[in-house]
């Protein structure tokens, strides 16, 4: 299986980058793990709800330019679907079954994600009803996906 994570922004604490590669190094025995950092636009403090979606859009497009056409694209949206992780287990298990062996999660910048993004997603999945730092997002994004691949494989972890 091939998993892209696409993010808006670059990662810069250290603390979040080490976690990362660890999952990643982890998840190398189940699947090929990309992420690709897209630019995000700098949004001001006071900003209208016109330069939030002109923001959007151009980060939008920045992430729909790293979308395979045959990938099934889950967007983390916060009014999304909730899952356990044993459903998020079964939802991957489903995808390989049935040969969608391309997903692609999407991470959106600070104010979210364009119309064209979620229009383009498959799935919009929350993680939560709370709001997470998207860079933070990322790590507990892959920790998921691991505990996933362990519950599939039946390999202790999760409990």
């Amino acid at each position: 299986m091939n998993i892209d994570i696409i993010c808006v922004g670059k990662l810069k604490e250290k603390y979040l980058k080490d976690g990362i590669e660890e999952y990643k190094k982890r998840l190398s025995r189940y699947c090929n793990i990309n992420i690709i950092e897209v630019p995000d636009e700098k949004a001001p403090e006071n900003i209208s709800q016109k330069e939030e979606d002109i923001i959007k859009q151009k980060e939008g497009f920045g992430i729909l330019k790293h979308v395979k056409d045959n990938s099934f694209v889950i967007a983390l949206e916060i009014k999304g679907k909730m899952m356990s992780s044993e459903e998020l287990a079964d939802f991957i298990k489903e995808r390989q079954v049935t040969g969608d062996s391309n997903l692609t999660f999407i991470i959106g910048g600070s104010i979210g994600l364009s119309k064209e993004v979620l229009q383009r997603a498959n799935l919009k999945l929350s993680f939560s009803k709370m709001t997470f730092p998207h860079q933070l997002m990322r790590l507990i994004l892959l920790e998921q996906i691991y505990r996933a691949f362990k519950i599939i494989k039946g390999e202790p972890y999760h409990k």
